[in-house]
């Protein structure tokens, strides 16, 4: 019988060797290109139908990484788990009736229901309602008691401020507003999704009707009439997967660094033949399995991280960013306390459509913070390079999720490889077409970013002198400073 000491002790010397190692070398041997391949793989596979929000492949994608966090050995901190769960219902219009009228003096026009569209979905049986008419400009001066119980009747050229109605609403608490345009929406709003306890109660109806938009020019003091069935709400199962590394030093434990990265995409869109499922594998497969290798790497060192890092996929990115701007209203650890968000997007392909980007990783707002600079000084561990894009690091700061954690003051940055590339929203974007050995390397390189951002005295800080941060200092400053200690 062929003795199995020496390799057990070859074993034990090689794992000995291991734990003796400096981190990079460490975080080097446990993230791979393998190991990536392996995740998006599964993450993007058409068994998985495009990760919609919400879908059974999206369910599927949570239970996938929860189980690698359990593997990593990262603790549960959500309120299911590894899950953070989130309320939400499907919010489906309802046309059954709708109807809009108008009478200026002793003029009644009735709209074409065809030249209606409902923008936002809520129950509303109006009768002979005065009507403020204004434009999206002027709306911002109206006081509640000009407004209180009318109809808001608001002119607008496209859908520009389609964002702004909602807070509109709130303040000025119309029973209707009424947006007049001389063209039908782009996109016929179909089922929305919102926080239960978050339901839209002001409907908003969106007219292009010709009769209607004649009897309005220069009308004065008009009178609205509608009818809108109450909405189909169904309740929808919504979670971000979360798992905590926690960290080793008794004053600092209790801050916290969020690595992020979503893992919906867009799901399986159009009819009839041809390839109609959206992988999704760059976005954000890739920002996922990065998270899961990197928390991997970081979890086996000997010696833990002294700040504690919150492993976080995030869903929703692709229908408003709707799984951040959760955690941003309900955050599982204080706002005050996290020091910052990295979040990881596009991490896989290097076919940018600008050209190759190999050796190299971009970070949005990378002078809005001091993050930058972390990870500048570990690229020149690594060999690869911290760039800005002159023209995109700004410009895609508010494109990702990173946002939702700057808007409650958490310095943040979304770090990406490609900011476009071929196939970006496309069926078309598929694992093989991924770079895995430089995205390999790239993760690397963020691991020991994290691991030096976790293991500092210092917090990241917004910069000041950068006009573009002025309402991320404010958010920030409104909370008490994260815990700092000596070295």
């Amino acid at each position: 019988m062929k003795s199995v000491l020496p390799a057990a002790l070859a074993a034990l010397v090689a794992a000995a060797a291991l734990a003796q190692a400096p981190p990079a070398q460490s975080i080097a041997s446990r993230i791979t290109a393998d190991g990536l391949k392996a995740d998006v793989s599964f993450l993007a596979s058409d068994a998985l139908e495009g990760r919609g929000t919400p879908s059974r492949g999206l369910e599927i994608a949570a239970e996938f990484v929860a189980s690698q966090f359990r593997r990593a050995g990262l603790e549960p901190v959500g309120d299911d788990g590894y899950f953070q769960t989130a309320p939400y219902v499907s919010v489906a219009p309802n046309l059954d009736g709708l109807e809009l009228t108008l009478r200026v003096g002793d003029q009644t026009v009735k709209a074409d229901k065809a030249s209606i569209a409902l923008q936002e979905a809520a129950a509303a049986d109006v009768k002979d309602a005065a009507a403020v008419q204004t434009t999206m400009a002027a709306a911002s001066v109206l006081t509640p008691d000009q407004v209180r119980g009318k109809v808001l009747l608001i002119e607008m050229q496209g859908i520009g401020g389609m964002r702004q109605l909602a807070s509109l609403a709130t303040r000025l608490q119309p029973v209707l507003i009424v947006v007049v345009q001389s063209t039908a929406p782009r996109v016929t709003p179909n089922a929305r999704l919102r926080e239960a306890a978050a339901l839209v109660t002001t409907p908003v109806l969106v007219v292009w009707d010709a009769a209607v938009r004649r009897a309005l020019k220069d009308a004065k003091e008009p009178v609205i009439s509608a009818h809108i069935a109450a909405p189909v709400l169904t309740t929808v199962k919504l979670r971000n997967v979360v798992g905590l590394l926690r960290g080793s030093d008794p004053s600092l434990a209790d801050t916290y660094i969020i690595v992020s990265g979503h893992y919906d995409h867009l799901g399986v869109r159009g009819t009839g033949p041809g390839d109609r499922i959206y992988n999704g594998a760059n976005d954000d497969a890739s920002g996922t399995s990065s998270a899961i290798e990197i928390a991997g790497a970081l979890a086996a060192l000997p010696e833990r991280p002294k700040r504690s890092i919150l492993f976080m996929a995030l869903f929703g990115e692709e229908v408003g960013g709707l799984g951040s701007r959760y955690y941003g209203a309900h955050p599982i650890f204080p706002a005050a306390k996290t020091i910052a968000n990295v979040n990881l997007e596009h991490m896989g392909r290097t076919d940018d459509d600008e050209g190759p980007r190999v050796g190299a990783f971009n970070l949005t707002g990378f002078d809005y913070t001091d993050i930058a600079a972390i990870f500048a000084n570990a690229g020149a561990e690594t060999g690869i390079q911290a760039v800005k894009h002159e023209k995109n690091s700004d410009a895609f700061f508010a494109r990702s999720d990173n946002a939702a954690f700057a808007q409650i003051g958490i310095p943040s940055t979304t770090i990406s490889v490609a900011y476009t590339f071929p196939d970006y929203h496309q069926p078309g974007d598929e694992w093989p077409k991924l770079d895995y050995d430089n995205m390999a390397k790239v993760d690397r390189t963020i691991a020991l970013g994290i691991l030096q951002m976790a293991n500092s005295a210092d917090a990241p800080h917004w910069n000041k002198e950068n006009s573009k941060t002025a309402e991320y200092v404010r958010a920030r400053e409104g909370a008490p400073a994260p815990a700092s200690h000596p070295q």
